[in-house]
């Protein structure tokens, strides 16, 4: 049977821990990132979208173009996801004055719509059986409208329910706790656990970035978005590298 390292058709990672800790890694850069272009920099949410969203399509594109998994530009165009996802939710929550509630509601159905054209396709939806561009195209389509709804979702914990940032990455951290436990314990789909997690991890970096770079006032520890992003960028290449390395001694046994 070949597995994923020598299946020259998916050029998805394996759902591993690693997987996770790169996934929360990166959406949680996004987050800083993000807020480091639009606000620190102040470029303004509707430019940086259009910078980030541009971003995006060329590193979708690239990755559509592969022949095979490359964790450097697998990694990159989740990043880039996350990046354009933050100053899109917070163009639509802002800028248009959707609000955070009204914008999350409009991104769940927009993500619904998503899933339900990719299952009325015939394909299925668990990330094991991408193998053609069009499914791939679907894939990159939800994750970046699931990062979208992380950060509006990430900032309506935080704000306007009163939670704040701490409190809202707690909640989220017991969220996902919740499908940890459903996965090894029930018999729920793992598809629809598997994406539960995965748009549950956005928010959670959306909150964790908040809780890094804002200050005490704000209940946040003050770190700032260059000095955040920096950190994050350092550790998600760091992982990156491992996941490499790692492939390539796999690869030679």
């Amino acid at each position: 049977m070949p597995t994923k390292l020598d299946d020259p058709l998916s050029k998805i990672p394996l759902v591993t821990t690693i997987f996770w800790i790169e996934k929360i890694c990166a959406t949680t850069l996004g987050e800083t990132a993000g807020d480091l272009l639009s606000m620190t920099m102040k470029v303004g949410y509707g430019v940086s979208s259009a910078i980030l969203i541009g971003i995006f399509l060329v590193t979708v594109v690239s990755q559509l173009a592969a022949s095979r998994y490359r964790p450097a530009l697998y990694w990159s165009v989740i990043l880039s996801t996350s990046t354009a996802g933050t100053t899109m939710s917070d163009y639509m929550d802002r800028t248009l004055g959707l609000g955070y509630a009204h914008g999350s509601a409009l991104l769940i159905a927009i993500l619904l719509g998503i899933f339900a054209f990719w299952r009325a396709s015939g394909y299925s939806l668990s990330v094991d059986d991408i193998r053609t561009r069009r499914v791939e195209g679907l894939y990159w389509t939800a994750i970046l409208f699931s990062n979208t709804l992380g950060t509006a979702l990430g900032d309506y914990l935080a704000d306007d329910s009163g939670l704040g940032f701490a409190g809202g990455a707690l909640l989220i951290a017991s969220g996902l706790g919740v499908v940890l436990v459903a996965t090894y314990f029930t018999s729920i789909s793992r598809v629809l656990l598997f994406w539960i997690a995965f748009v549950l991890t956005r928010p959670f970096g959306a909150t964790m970035g908040d809780v890094l770079t804002k200050g005490s006032e704000h209940g946040g520890l003050g770190f700032g978005t260059i000095g955040s992003s920096v950190v994050l960028a350092s550790v998600l290449v760091a992982l990156v590298g491992f996941e490499i390395a790692t492939r390539r001694r796999d690869s030679r046994a």
